[in-house]
């Protein structure tokens, strides 16, 4: 049990390799997921793309890191339109609905598989602009917006979908859209049904999380509305 809760909320990295062709040497993924972004990245330069992750494996305390930093307001939370909200006036669970609208908190991350991977085209990212990681960019008049449409197209013929979009899966819950978050269906699809709220609490025992519990307080809602 601990084993399996350990790879799931990213307190584990036997699972994972270093992927190779990326701009930084910190990504890695499982070896599967690997092998079939590989050739994703392949298929996207001979159309004239440069496919790279913005990020791959993301562990535990990375994610806990930046929970807390949004939890206390030094690091930005924005609504759908990009606009930064002000948590200071809100309760603890507003405050958590607010952050899991697009980020997850520790432990519930699906990058702590090695499975997941946000994407962009640093040779599409206009001189001085930095990555947003935002709708708007992979959107309609966005600079990623052909390289997003060639990723719509392309990413199933390599066993990889996108978990978080306007789909079936995903019409009940109160999460972002994100049309750069990838994920290597084979392997997540086996995880996304062996995650459960006792492996998340498991995982929580001992960590100094913001807003923990009241997270726990309504664990419940935390996975029917913010969790796939």
């Amino acid at each position: 049990m601990h084993k399996l809760a350990n790879l799931l909320t990213g307190k584990s990295t036997t699972h994972l390799v270093p992927l190779p062709n990326a701009l930084s040497p910190n990504h890695f993924l499982q070896q599967e997921a690997a092998t079939a972004f590989l050739g994703l990245q392949q298929k996207a330069k001979q159309a004239g793309f440069n496919l790279q992750p913005a990020s791959s494996f993301r562990n535990f305390e990375r994610q806990k890191f930046i929970w807390n930093a949004k939890f206390n307001g030094t690091r930005k939370v924005h609504n759908d339109n990009g606009e930064t909200l002000n948590l200071s006036k809100m309760n603890d669970w507003q405050k958590c609905q607010a952050i899991l609208r697009w980020s997850a908190v520790a432990g519930a991350s699906r990058h702590h598989w090695g499975t997941e991977i946000d994407i962009f085209d640093p040779d599409l990212l206009p001189k001085n602009q930095s990555l947003q990681l935002e709708p708007w960019e992979y959107q309609a008049g966005g600079y990623f917006e052909e390289f997003a449409n060639f990723m719509q197209n392309y990413t199933a013929y390599f066993d990889f979908y996108f978990p978080f979009s306007t789909n079936e899966q995903q019409k009940d819950k109160k999460i972002g859209i994100e049309p750069w978050h990838i994920s290597y269906q084979p392997i997540s699809s086996q995880y996304q049904t062996l995650f459960t709220p006792e492996i998340l609490q498991l995982a929580w025992q001992n960590e100094d999380i913001l807003g923990k519990d009241t997270l726990i307080k309504h664990i419940d809602t935390l996975f029917s509305d913010y969790i796939l």
